[in-house]
């Protein structure tokens, strides 16, 4: 779980590396706040964006299970962890 919020945290903050290294290029200063103030409501949607088509993008092509999921029981005495049969 911490993975899938470690990748979408990394997808949003995309945009704002972006722009802070577009900034530095053009030998602008990255921490003034006056340089963030305009692009922000599009850098944050443009992240949104960004996550959305990830989601989509995993949906469509994820590995597919066709097979049925027993999940975790005891038999005999013994743990048989879940599985694909």
């Amino acid at each position: 779980m911490i993975r899938i919020a470690f990748e979408t945290l990394v997808l949003f903050l995309i945009p704002f590396a972006l722009f802070a290294g577009w900034l530095m290029l053009s030998k602008k200063s990255a921490f003034d706040p006056e340089h963030w103030s305009k692009p922000f409501l599009i850098l944050v949607m443009s992240g949104l964006v960004l996550i959305a088509l990830s989601f989509v993008f995993s949906g469509l092509f994820a590995e597919r299970h066709l097979d049925t999921y027993v999940p975790a029981h005891m038999e005999n005495g013994k743990f048989i962890p879940g599985s694909f049969q």
